[in-house]
């Protein structure tokens, strides 16, 4: 819970103040049943009618200043927590920004969704109930319980039955409805998360007509879901109405002892009246309480859910700034040193992988499936750290160069195209912002997507859905690329990116790359042999070690790996032809 501090800093001057008006707003209403039992007893009694209105008159004031006291208070509460929630909304999206890959995994992704919305609006709930009913409900109860006290002690004696029972009552639900809550927000997450992959799925939900398959699997989370909330709220249901009950014989026991008191005329009539409203106001304070216990059971599973993004230690050290160096203005090399790669909790992905990479020269990588082409890359940009050995770019030391310097001079088009909501101009500025038309337009040629772009309704203006919805694989892929290309990298950084391209296209966009690359160090990732054929160098990847390296007609005579490879694709492309 240590993330809060910050905040306390932050909002404790308005919070503080939002506490003080809303001291004064309680303190005007236990000021009221004392005023009613004068009226009572001495200008009922005495037929003083001028004393009526007096104290009647002070009762409209003091209401008055109260109106006032929750007025500001309701002001300053609900600019207080929105704030708060706004802030620490957008410091949990910093935070999981700033996580490496390797920390974010540990995370699943409907998990983080649920924290940065429902878990940060029950913890902004919550405080905006402390400045509102959270604190009023203990200075409305204690005040309640010294001004009986004081009115009559005698009649006390019952609130030392009532209030040790109902602080009992609260305990317990405590201690039982924590985990149930907690429960409600995992059962809540796997809800978020069967949605999310629905969601993103649905066009091979479709397909495979699994409507009814996926409608079943959200049928039993969202089940699991009422399940979860049911149990809490039953408890719930259970608590309030036990202290409802409890207060409420303890106000029969008042009335009883109180009328006995009277006919003895050990007591006034308007003693009973106001030690009434003080146990009517104890019974809703408590009920209030109660209730404010139920919000911060669930505020506190909220909470430790959010700290433990907070307070998920970073695999991957950044260095202070200071200590940090920018990257060299120099070309593009990259050298590996035996370097060795696992993911978390599984097995070595690449090992002892010494490779160097001239400034300017076109490296292809191929291997089987879940050889280590992709992960190779991932470590260039810092993505992730090795686990053993070092990845240098232009001589020096990832781990020793600022992040922004360093994924400045990259530029890497996915396996999978990432397209976001908005315009495809929009989607190419994210290669770089400041890009003329012509710029944008130049990069949209080499990567073969100016002319289906100009098919479309609007051009370059025109919006794409989520994930580019709209567009093709081929066309998502190109999109991709022409965004790369658009930032003028030092290091090009291509994974298996023309996948869904057919093959003249896919010669297109190389003839393109082999012009705009001079000078540019280009990684070209491939599952197809003839995507890699041409380049300076190709790099075979086997089980996470490399098995070959050379050119083309070199590895068809020195690698088996790669010779296997060639089998496999052109015994298909001939019994394809057949």
């Amino acid at each position: 819970m240590s993330f809060l501090k910050p905040y306390f800093r932050q909002f404790g001057k308005p919070f503080a103040a939002a506490i003080l008006f809303l001291m004064l707003e309680a303190l005007c209403d236990l000021m009221q049943p004392t005023l009613m039992s004068r009226i009572i007893d001495v200008g009922v009694a005495n037929r003083d009618l001028d004393y009526v209105f007096r104290f009647g008159g002070y009762m409209l004031l003091i209401t008055a200043i109260g109106a006032a006291g929750a007025t500001m208070r309701n002001i300053i509460s609900s600019h207080v927590s929105l704030n708060f929630g706004t802030r620490l909304r957008s410091d949990l999206f910093r935070r999981i920004q700033s996580l490496s890959f390797d920390s974010i995994d540990k995370f699943d992704r409907a998990s983080l969704v649920t924290r940065l919305t429902n878990d940060v609006t029950q913890i902004q709930n919550f405080t905006n109930g402390l400045m509102r009913i959270f604190v009023k409900a203990p200075l409305i109860c204690i005040g309640s319980l010294i001004m009986a006290i004081r009115l009559n002690p005698p009649l006390s004696l019952v609130l030392a039955v009532v209030i040790p029972m109902v602080a009992l009552l609260i305990v317990f639900n405590m201690r039982i409805g924590f985990p149930l809550f907690a429960g409600v927000q995992r059962a809540l997450d796997r809800v978020n998360g069967v949605s999310r992959e629905y969601l993103s799925g649905v066009r091979v939900v479709k397909a495979f007509n699994r409507v009814d398959y996926e409608t079943d699997k959200f049928g039993m989370v969202n089940d699991t879901y009422q399940e979860a909330s049911t149990r809490a709220m039953r408890l719930m249901s259970i608590f309030s109405p036990g202290i409802m009950l409890t207060v409420n014989l303890g106000i029969a026991a008042v009335i009883w002892i109180g009328g006995v008191r009277v006919d003895g005329g050990h007591m006034q009539v308007g003693h009973i009246i106001a030690f009434i409203n003080y146990m009517t106001q104890i019974l809703f304070s408590l009920l209030m309480i109660s209730s404010v216990f139920t919000m911060f059971v669930r505020a506190k599973a909220s909470a430790e859910r959010i700290g433990e993004v907070f307070a998920e230690k970073d695999s991957m050290t950044v260095r202070d700034e200071g200590q940090l160096q920018q990257a060299s203005g120099q070309s593009g090399s990259i050298s590996f040193k035996e370097v060795s790669f696992s993911y978390a909790r599984s097995e070595t992905v690449l090992r002892n992988i010494t490779l160097d990479c001239r400034p300017g020269e076109t490296i292809g990588v191929i291997g089987s499936t879940g050889s280590g082409k992709s992960t190779l890359v991932n470590l260039i940009p810092r993505f992730y750290d090795a686990t053993s050995g070092t990845v240098k770019v232009d001589g020096q030391d990832v781990r020793n160069i600022e992040l922004k310097s360093l994924r400045e001079k990259i530029a890497i088009v996915p396996q999978k195209a990432v397209l976001f909501t908005g315009s495809i101009r929009e989607n190419l500025l994210w290669g770089k912002e400041d890009a003329t038309h012509e710029e944008v337009e130049l990069a949209a040629r080499m990567a073969q997507a100016h002319d289906f772009i100009m098919d479309c309704p609007e051009g370059y203006d025109t919006l794409l859905g989520q994930g580019g919805v709209n567009l093709s694989g081929g066309q998502k892929q190109r999109v991709s690329i022409a965004r790369a290309l658009i930032r003028q990298p030092s290091i090009l950084i291509l994974d298996d990116c023309t996948s869904a391209v057919d093959t003249s296209t896919e010669s297109r966009i190389k003839e393109a790359l082999r012009e705009y690359a001079q000078g540019l160090t280009c990684i070209l990732i491939a599952q197809r042999m003839s995507s890699v054929m041409d380049a300076d160098r190709i790099i075979v990847l086997d089980n996470g070690e490399i098995v070959g390296s050379g050119r083309h007609g070199e590895l068809m005579l020195t690698c088996a790996a790669y010779q296997e490879i060639y089998r496999s694709q052109t015994g298909k492309e001939a019994r394809a032809n057949v």
